[in-house]
């Protein structure tokens, strides 16, 4: 079983310094990737529900925010040499879909093939006004806009016509290393997020789960890939634990749960922090997950 880390890239510590601290520490630990997430913005009041508090909210200090996802990924694989890259998530119904596979294809590019593309459909609807984004039918849209990408990554000529989306033909360049495309992750706990990861997912990205809980979450998934013709063999499973409470000793109920990476929150504010808590998780976790 492969771990990995979620780096919480969010000014002010995050600073060139930070990063790259982080991300080497991470790389000489043994650690399989670094993923991180994206919000364009935050609001001080809103009335969306944060999946994944018990109050609803996701609520940073005044000042704070999130650095813009594929630049910091860029950084990162520019400090690196061999970890692999996440997005957990991409807020893919937001954004344009050809901008954002051409973003995808150059961090793969200029990495040499270590982007994994996780998105999401999101769930604050503020931002999505914000951005002047419909939140309506975001789902169907995701869907939409993945096929758009996948032309973009694989076809010489790119050319799409759906419900959300309609690409003329079109030449996008540089592929993705890659091939066909780089790996996509779908997020999300639902019964519909698994169906869009039986549908045209590489790879489910589960959040804040406990081997017990996994382990449900991959049994349903396992019976809609079989719905779709598929079998569990054609999927990679990464759960990051997020603010769950995870110790070494919980490893094999995790691989045993059908957990093929297992993604650790790497809390740190400086430099010197993060190399003290990535090499402290590294000899926890790294070694004795690779011997499972």
């Amino acid at each position: 079983m492969r771990v990995g880390l979620f780096l919480p890239s969010v000014s002010p510590a995050a600073t060139p310094e930070f990063l790259t601290a982080y991300a080497r520490a991470a790389e000489d630990a043994g650690f399989a990737s670094i993923w991180i997430g994206e919000h364009v913005v935050f609001l001080d009041e809103y009335a969306s529900q944060y999946p994944y508090a018990d109050d609803g909210r996701l609520s940073l200090p005044t000042g704070a925010g999130m650095l813009e996802l594929f630049t910091t990924l860029t950084y990162l694989a520019a400090v690196t040499e061999r970890i692999r890259l996440g997005t957990a998530v991409c807020l893919v119904p937001q954004r344009n879909p050809v901008y954002t596979a051409k973003e995808v294809a150059t961090v793969d590019w200029l990495s040499g093939g270590r982007i994994d593309f996780g998105i999401g459909i999101g769930w604050l609807r503020e931002e999505f006004e914000v951005l002047d984004a419909p939140f309506p039918a975001r789902a169907n849209r995701t869907r939409d806009y993945v096929r758009v990408m996948h032309t973009c990554w694989r076809d010489e000529v790119s050319a799409y016509d759906g419900e959300y989306y309609h690409l003329p033909p079109c030449r996008m360049y540089p592929k993705p290393v890659q091939t066909p495309n780089p790996p996509v992750y779908f997020g999300g706990e639902t019964d519909a997020a698994l169906q869009r990861v039986a549908a045209l997912g590489d790879g489910w990205h589960g959040f804040n789960h406990r081997p017990e809980s996994a382990a449900a979450s991959v049994r349903r998934l396992e019976g809609l890939l079989a719905d779709a013709g598929r079998s569990r063999g054609d999927v990679d499973v990464t759960i990051g634990a997020y603010l769950q409470p995870v110790q070494p000793s919980d490893l094999p109920a995790y691989r045993d749960a059908g957990v093929d990476q297992l993604v650790l929150t790497g809390f740190a504010f400086d430099e010197s922090g993060a190399r003290e808590t990535i090499a402290r998780l590294g000899g926890e976790f790294v070694g004795p997950a690779a011997d499972l």
